[in-house]
C-alpha cells in the first residue's frame, strides 16, 4: 500500500511546475517591491520545515545579494511584545497554513516596524496574508501527511524565484524554472541503502554547510518526525567543535553537498570521520572514504542543493515503515500546530 506522504513526495516536480506558472505574476510583483524597497536588511519569519525553508533562502540572499537576513523569533511578539525598528527592512514569513497565533503577530509587529512584509503560504486565505503586503500562494497542494515535504520544497522554490525577479538574475532564473525535470530525475535517485544502516541506528548527525545546512536541518527532523530515530544537524566545520566527541565506530552521518565552493570542506569532513570507522555516506564525488549517494547536477547550486532532499524523502518514508511505523502519522503530532 502507497501512504500519503510517498504519493506527496511523488507530487513535488507537478507541484513546483504548478507554483511557477500559477504564481508567477506574485512572485515577480513581490520582486519588483523589494527591488524599490531597497533594504538593508531581511528578516524571516517560520516555525518548523518553514523555519528551514527560511534558512536555506537566508543562504541565497545574502549568497546572491549580498543582502543580510536574520531569523526573528516569534515569541518577541507573542510573548515579549517588544517593539521592532525595521524601517529600512524587509520581512519574509513562511508558513504551510498561515494561522499560528504568534507568527500573525510577529508579521503584524514587522509591518508596525516599518518592514515591507511578504508571505510565502500554502493557505492563501488566512490570517498570515491578512497581515502580510504581499501574499504568495506557493501552490503545493493538500498536503495530508503530516511530515512536509512538498510545501518545503515549493516554499523554496517561490523563494528563489522571488530572488531571481528581485535580482533580475537570469541564471538562477532559469535554473529555478528548469527544476521540474530535474526534480523528476531526483526522484528516481536510490538511497534505499541507508535504510538497511539506519533502521536498527539510536542516533545520527546530517551534515551540511551553506545552502545544504538547512537541508541537513530539514532532513534531521524528518527523521525524528516519520522514523522516531534521534536526528542532529550541523555545519561540517562546527561539528568538529564538539559533538564529533560522540563519534564512534560505524556512527551513522549523512553530509549533504552541492556543487559550490563549500563542496569540497564538506567531503573532507566526511572523509575524515568515515576514516575513524564512522559510517558516513555524502553526496559528491568526492568522496573516498565515505560512501556515495547518488545525486543530480541541476546547473546551479542553489537548486543543486534544494534536489538532495527528494531522494531523501523517499528514503526516509520506506526508513519509517523498516521501523514498523506509519509516516503519515507521527506519534505526538498534528498538521497544524499553532503555538502563541
Amino acid at each position: 500500500m502507497t501512504t500519503t506522504m510517498r504519493r506527496e513526495i511523488n507530487e513535488i516536480p507537478q507541484a513546483v511546475s504548478r507554483l511557477l506558472s500559477d504564481s508567477r505574476a506574485s512572485l515577480e510583483q513581490a520582486g519588483a517591491a523589494l527591488r524599490k524597497r531597497d533594504p538593508a536588511v531581511l528578516v524571516t519569519i517560520a516555525r518548523g520545515s518553514s523555519d528551514h525553508a527560511a534558512h536555506f533562502l537566508k543562504y541565497a540572499v545574502e549568497l546572491e545579494l549580498g543582502i543580510v537576513v536574520a531569523s526573528l523569533g516569534p515569541s518577541l511578539a507573542s510573548i515579549y511584545q517588544a517593539p521592532l525598528k525595521l524601517d529600512r527592512a524587509a520581512a519574509l514569513t513562511i508558513s504551510q497554513s498561515g494561522a499560528s497565533p504568534d507568527l500573525v503577530a510577529l508579521a503584524k509587529s514587522a509591518v508596525a516596524g516599518g518592514a515591507t512584509t511578504i508571505s510565502l503560504l500554502n493557505t492563501i486565505s488566512s490570517p498570515l496574508a491578512s497581515a502580510s503586503d504581499i501574499a504568495i500562494d506557493i501552490q503545493a497542494g493538500p498536503e495530508i501527511a503530516v511530515a512536509a515535504t512538498k510545501s518545503f520544497v515549493n516554499s523554496i522554490v517561490a523563494g528563489l524565484s522571488l530572488i531571481s525577479a528581485w535580482s533580475d538574475n537570469a541564471r538562477l532564473s532559469a535554473a529555478v524554472n528548469a527544476l521540474p525535470a530535474h526534480l523528476e530525475k531526483a526522484l528516481a535517485l536510490d538511497w534505499s541503502g541507508l535504510v538497511e544502516v539506519l533502521k536498527d541506528a539510536d542516533s545520527l548527525y546530517m551534515l551540511g554547510r551553506g545552502p545544504t545546512l538547512a537541508i541537513a536541518c530539514e532532513a534531521a527532523l524528518k527523521c525524528k518526525e516519520t522514523s522516531e530515530l534521534h536526528a542532529e544537524a550541523y555545519s561540517s566545520a562546527e561539528v568538529l567543535h564538539g559533538p564529533v566527541s560522540l563519534v564512534s565506530a560505524n556512527f551513522p552521518i549523512i553530509a549533504f553537498a552541492a556543487r559550490d565552493k563549500a563542496e569540497a570542506s564538506i567531503a573532507a569532513t566526511a572523509n575524515g570521520l568515515a576514516a575513524k570507522n564512522a559510517s558516513v555516506f555524502l553526496t559528491s564525488s568526492l568522496a573516498k572514504e565515505a560512501n556515495q549517494l547518488p545525486f543530480i547536477e541541476t546547473g546551479h547550486p542553489l537548486t543543486d542543493a534544494l534536489a538532495l532532499i527528494v531522494p531523501y524523502y523517499g528514503m526516509v518514508e520506506s526508513l519509517s515503515r523498516a521501523r514498523g511505523l506509519d509516516p503519515d502519522k507521527p506519534a505526538a503530532l498534528k498538521k497544524v500546530t499553532e503555538t502563541r
